[in-house]
């Protein structure tokens, strides 16, 4: 649960360093659109955000040995940067962590949905 808190800390403060650190080299998210983005497309979409307000909530995490599965509501709401048009999502996401050989979790992948 910490984990996932740096990273809503690190995409309010779009600090690109920590999300590298807490996200996998081959990371993999799924959009709303069933389209596939990888950590450098991410991260790219995540730093033209500028979010005003977030929180996430209702979070659970089920461990199985060297994988996590957390679940949790999202909401956040914000500009984009490059032309300044609002935002406003609430997700329910399901995010799977796995500590690597060195002791350190990171995201492997994500998904999310949006809810009404």
């Amino acid at each position: 649960m910490d984990l996932e808190r740096q990273w809503e800390k690190a995409a309010v403060e779009s600090d690109a360093k920590a999300i590298d650190a807490l996200i996998a080299p081959d990371f993999v998210t799924v959009q709303e659109s069933g389209s596939l983005q990888n950590k450098a497309d991410y991260i790219a979409g995540l730093l033209n955000q500028k979010i005003q307000t977030s929180s996430t909530t209702d979070m659970k995490v089920q461990v199985y040995g060297n994988t996590a599965v957390i679940t949790a509501l999202a909401y956040a709401k914000g500009t984009e940067k490059a032309s300044g048009k609002p935002f406003e999502f609430r997700v329910r996401f399901a995010d799977t962590w796995v500590k690597m050989p060195d002791g350190k979790w990171q995201c492997v992948a994500s998904a999310g949905s949006p809810v009404k």
